[in-house]
């Protein structure tokens, strides 16, 4: 990897791991838009609790070198439904946030679809094609 490469690695796995980091807050404290998105998806508390639970694994694997695939894999499957769900049920403005959520979550969804992609090589089901 030339230098610039690099760069752009690790600062996708730092800006996916910090934007997935920052939420947790929001939803394990039951903030009120938080709490909003869940009950119009039906899944909460349960699926609040759930989905921070996993951003937080996502996270903390995209800031070890050696799982950053698994984490981006991860983080890839979670904010893809989340994208989804600001499509087909709550809007890309949610409770007048002017879309920063879902912006935040397209931001994820790319780094980690580059994390994959760069780190393809170290899936293990992957490996044998590469």
């Amino acid at each position: 990897m030339t230098k610039s490469q690099k760069i752009i690695f690790h600062s996708a796995r730092f800006i996916a791991a910090i934007i997935l980091g920052q939420t947790l807050y929001f939803k394990f404290t039951g903030a009120e838009e938080s709490v909003y998105i869940f009950t119009t998806l039906g899944m909460e508390p349960w699926g609040r609790y759930v989905s921070a639970g996993v951003e937080l694994l996502a996270a903390v694997l995209l800031l070890i070198p050696s799982f950053v695939w698994l984490g981006a894999l991860i983080s890839l499957n979670i904010i893809s439904g989340a994208i989804l769900s600001h499509l087909i049920f709550l809007g890309v403005e949610v409770m007048g946030d002017y879309g920063v959520l879902f912006g935040l979550a397209c931001i994820v969804l790319i780094s980690s679809v580059y994390l994959v992609y760069v780190e393809r090589k170290n899936i293990p089901i992957l490996k044998q094609y590469f």
